[in-house]
């Protein structure tokens, strides 16, 4: 029995082949014995114990081994997700060393779409239009039936017409009228019309008919033909929001009036050729409004300035082609005054002064409409401060001459002419002669020998129209003793030339007199010695001119009598013995004995 299970035992292993069947013991054992069991005792044959053991390392780093796999499979799916994310960067941003053809393609194509954007897209270029070609579109009938449509509304109401005139709307109507001529020149850009750069570098006879000699006869004679029958209320507020405009387009192209907001948009000066015309059209039919418009910009400083100055002066020429009277006039209260300020010092404003006004003084005819017009409405075309801006540019010292003194040396003797006229005795030229002498007294004592010698002239012509400068001498006599010694000298000089009527001889001499006695009184006190020579000499002067006038006095009494006895002798005489008598020789040599 033994023998044969020792058979049996052998057998069995040879029918193996030698080889062990291998199984894991996690898939064998499905109820596993606990731990436990094998400390209770339980009894494990020594092959089960070592096979056990075998399978557990093996199971131990099998396990092992498949987290290490697992591991490096999720990390390797990593690692080609981000490889092929940088790899698709890389082809978009240039390599450092090589690129493959496929990347310097699509490098390629980026760089030329990049290209494409970067390249703008031309502006078709509008056609330049000259200031002749946008005047040529102008149809004067449309202008006239325009300016009949602004002027006349006609409102529809059922089937009747009903008329309405908005004559209380003309500031209206000119705007309207303004923007129907700067829509006929929107086409033509600045270049055609650089208005800024030319008023300013061009000579003031270049931009006197700029830009209106471009309008036709037909259109600007239907312009100013409405313009005139503009009230000048309306006139006057359309040339005040005109002038606002053309000084915020100037602000705007000289980069702007200090203190002014950065950033500002700046104004077109496309439409500003319309205005510019519209405003011309104004300022020649009806040159009053810029009259009326003197104390606005007098008062208010933003008109004025060296950058404003050659605006205001085309303003003044325009005035003037209409009314010469009103340039001048408009001359010597707005321009001329530069001349006494801190900007009157600059070359270039002073040259613009004298060009103005030697336009108005060139115009054919000038001195004598000037001259007889030199009272205008009441006001006088150059009034007494003028003249006396006059005197002091024309009349400097020898070290203040500069170029332009000899340009007002030119001008001045028309300018002094119109300063002078007016009605003699008239009760408007006696208050004006008060004032010329008040000025030619001051004038008369600076010290400076040329101004000294026009000013003491200016002097004896007022007394000759008004008697009461005598006495207004007698006045300021001793507060201007060294210019009243001056007068008396130029008095004796000219005593032969001077032509006195009977009231201001009269007061002439008791002025005279006065003199007289307040110079016999300072010598008698002798309060200040510095001044006795001066007393002395006005004191020599007075006597030798009240002994000519006393001699004036009876020579005049002398030919009174002479004219009544001739007079009463014609009576008697035949008129043919009379008439080898020369009655004008005989009044000259009369009036010539007087005033010896």
């Amino acid at each position: 029995m033994e023998f044969e299970s020792t058979t049996s035992t052998i057998a069995e292993q040879h029918n193996d082949h030698g080889w062990q069947k291998v199984t894991y013991a996690k898939k064998k054992r499905k109820n596993p014995v606990p731990l436990n069991s094998v400390s209770n005792g339980s009894v494990i044959s020594n092959n089960s114990n070592n096979n056990d053991n075998v399978f557990s390392v093996i199971e131990k780093k099998s396990e092992e081994r498949r987290k290490v796999i697992e591991a490096q499979r999720s990390s390797s799916a990593v690692y080609d997700d981000d490889l092929q994310v940088r790899s698709s960067k890389t082809k978009k941003n240039y390599s450092d060393y090589e690129d493959s053809d496929e990347e310097v393609v699509e490098n390629r194509l980026d760089v030329n779409n990049d290209v494409e954007k970067k390249k703008k897209v031309k502006k078709v270029k509008k056609p330049k239009v000259t200031m002749a070609e946008a005047v040529a579109k102008i149809d004067v009938d449309e202008l006239a039936s325009f300016l009949v449509d602004i002027t006349i509304i006609v409102d529809i109401v059922g089937c009747d017409n009903v008329t309405t005139s908005f004559e209380d709307q003309q500031d209206i109507q000119l705007v309207r009228f303004a923007d129907y001529f700067g829509r006929a020149f929107a086409s033509v850009t600045a270049s055609q019309f650089p208005w800024v750069k030319l008023f300013r570098e061009s000579p003031v006879a270049k931009v006197a008919d700029n830009p209106v000699s471009h309008i036709p006869e037909a259109v600007y004679k239907t312009s100013v033909d409405w313009i005139n029958k503009r009230s000048m209320e309306a006139l006057g507020s359309f040339f005040l929001w005109s002038l606002d405009n053309i000084l915020a387009d100037l602000a705007s192209q000289l980069g702007g009036a200090k203190g002014s907001k950065k950033g500002a948009q700046k104004t077109s000066s496309k439409s500003q050729v319309g205005l510019f015309v519209v405003l011309a059209m104004v300022l020649r039919r009806k040159p009053d409004v810029l009259v009326t418009a003197l104390p606005t910009l007098n008062e208010t400083l933003k008109h004025l300035g060296q950058d404003k100055l050659p605006v205001i002066v085309w303003m003044v020429t325009q005035a003037s082609q209409g009314d010469l009277a009103v340039g001048l006039y408009l001359w010597s209260h707005l321009i001329l005054p530069i001349v006494g300020t801190k900007l009157g010092s600059n070359p270039q404003t002073r040259d613009l002064i004298l060009q103005l006004v030697e336009r108005i003084l060139s115009a054919p005819k000038a001195e004598t409409i000037l001259v007889n017009g030199a009272v205008r409405k009441g006001e006088r075309l150059l009034p007494p401060s003028a003249l006396d801006l006059l005197l002091r540019a024309t009349f400097p010292s020898s070290s203040a001459r500069v170029k332009a003194t000899e340009r007002f040396e030119a001008v001045y003797p028309t300018l002094k002419k119109v300063a002078l006229a007016g009605s003699p005795g008239s009760k408007a030229m006696k208050q004006v002669s008060q004032q010329i002498m008040t000025i030619s007294l001051k004038a008369s004592g600076e010290g400076v020998p040329e101004l000294s010698h026009e000013a003491s002239s200016i002097f004896i012509w007022c007394l000759t129209q008004n008697p009461d400068c005598s006495k207004q001498w007698d006045n300021f006599y001793l507060d201007n003793l060294k210019a009243s010694i001056l007068i008396l000298r130029r008095l004796n000089e000219q005593w032969k030339e001077l032509s006195l009527n009977p009231p201001s001889l009269e007061a002439l001499t008791a002025t005279l007199t006065s003199l007289k006695r307040k110079n016999e009184k300072a010598m008698a006190d002798g309060d200040n010695s510095g001044d006795q020579a001066l007393y002395k000499e006005a004191d020599k002067h007075c006597k030798v001119l009240l002994k000519r006038l006393s001699r004036g006095s009876g020579c005049l009494k002398a030919t009174m009598f002479l004219v009544v006895a001739l007079g009463v002798g014609a009576t008697f005489l035949p008129l043919t013995s009379l008439e080898p008598l020369d009655w004008n020789k005989l009044f000259d040599v009369l009036n010539t004995q007087q005033f010896h």
